[in-house]
């Protein structure tokens, strides 16, 4: 099939590469021509393990393409992807649907053969209906349906969650839509993955309910790990304890910092100002969106704890910057609180992260980028993991306390346990919910 995505950030570039891996003729549409140069150049604008390669085989095999020509792009084309930004909009917590709505313009004013238009961006409940209302104003005689196909790419294993879902859900009103978006997707049916065929606004909805439930979860066991470090309980043990239980399940149950990137925040957010919208409050996930906030905060005291009270004069090493290990991604990262709070109370911060500068640098003022964890560490009053990436899974930590002017560790990942520390030579070491 002819398949068109408009956007090519993180979930349109991902989208567009999968599908054309699928064996579907491809061409993805951004405005920006530095961006598509680069595409074109083979060069991939995010870091994503094994996107590149990924990329490089379909643009060989001739599949697929980059343009800003977007007449070009969706002439002939069976389905039009719109997968551009939908951030949440200063003031007021709403999904900001300016991208969304631009798109579904510019489709209308070039659209020339029937198509199915689909929206592949996070958006509220009644999104769908108003592509299609926007749509049919700016060209009436335009033949076209609306789909809802919502994403659900973890950041870091993006292709294995594209080529292996959980789920495809797909949202549509009538037969014709769900047979294009059902040979789109014929290689995963194929392969007995589930495709859920439902209405609009259920798509629509399945998406937001989802991340608002993981959401949960992570907020859920950040709370009890708090109560654990007051009764003298094990967050790990506990997590461990409740994940074994099918009915609960082990992901999304390890306490940290609190939740970032780009879906969670804002996605919540979204949800809850629906909910207020349609005078049905939200209030778990109301609840969950302040207790996330208190989660970072609370974590800037735990590491003033550390420090016998003070960040002033201070020199402490952070290792890890990105929201989760395997992106560039800096989006609501609990770094983005924590750090400048460091930095803001007087302590000299180096920082490591093995994709985190590029987007960083412009993110955390003040701080000095290192490359080596242990050149972080030379003569640092601590040092605090904040993000897991497998390089500091297997830290020297003897080496690391050795380095250090007074050998303490915030470890808000729970990687290390205090015996390993200990053992290692820290006269201080402190965990999450432990």
């Amino acid at each position: 099939m002819k398949i068109t995505v408009i956007g090519t950030g993180y979930v349109g570039l991902v989208s567009g590469v999968c599908f054309s891996d699928f064996g579907h003729d491809v061409t993805c549409v951004d405005r920006d021509p530095a961006k598509i140069e680069m595409l074109e150049a083979g060069q991939v604008p995010i870091y994503e393990p094994g996107l590149d390669d990924l990329m490089a085989k379909n643009v060989a095999a001739g599949r697929l393409r980059f343009t800003t020509d977007l007449a070009q792009a969706i002439d002939g084309a069976e389905a039009v992807f719109i997968a551009v930004g939908t951030p949440t909009r200063r003031g007021d917590g709403h999904a900001d649907l300016t991208y969304v709505m631009a798109a579904a313009e510019e489709i209308a004013q070039k659209l020339t053969n029937y198509a199915v238009i689909v929206t592949k961006s996070t958006v509220p409940v009644g999104t769908n209906r108003k592509v299609k209302q926007a749509i049919a104003k700016a060209n009436p005689k335009a033949e076209f349906d609306v789909a809802s196909n919502p994403e659900f790419l973890r950041e870091g294993a993006a292709i294995d969650d594209f080529m292996k879902p959980d789920r495809v859900v797909v949202g549509v009103q009538n037969t014709r839509a769900a047979e294009v978006m059902s040979e789109i997707y014929r290689p995963l049916y194929l392969r007995d993955f589930p495709i859920v065929i439902t209405d609009l606004e259920s798509a629509e909805m399945i998406k937001y309910a989802a991340n608002a439930f993981l959401a949960t979860k992570i907020t859920f066991i950040n709370e009890i790990a708090a109560l654990c470090e007051r009764v003298g309980a094990d967050v790990k043990e506990v997590s461990r304890g409740m994940g074994l239980d099918g009915r609960i399940g082990n992901k999304f149950l390890h306490a940290g910092p609190g939740y970032g990137g780009s879906c969670f925040p804002k996605d919540t957010q979204a949800l809850a100002r629906i909910g207020q919208e349609h005078a049905v409050p939200q209030n778990i996930v109301e609840t969950v969106i302040r207790v996330n906030d208190a989660v970072k905060m609370r974590m800037i005291e735990r590491l003033r704890d550390l420090c016998e009270g003070s960040f002033n004069g201070k020199t402490i090493a952070v290792l890890g910057v990105t929201f989760k290990p395997n992106t560039d991604d800096m989006r609501e990262a609990p770094a983005l609180t924590i750090v400048p709070a460091l930095v803001g109370a007087g302590a000299k911060v180096r920082v490591v992260d093995p994709q985190g500068r590029r987007e960083g640098e412009a993110l955390l003022p003040g701080v000095q980028w290192v490359e080596d964890p242990y050149k972080a560490a030379q003569n640092a009053d601590a040092v605090v993991l904040l993000t897991e990436w497998n390089e500091f899974r297997a830290l020297d930590l003897k080496r690391m306390a050795r380095k250090m002017a007074t050998p303490r560790m915030a470890d808000l990942r729970n990687i290390y346990s205090p015996r390993d520390a200990k053992r290692a030579g820290f006269e201080a070491y402190a965990a999450v919910g432990r």
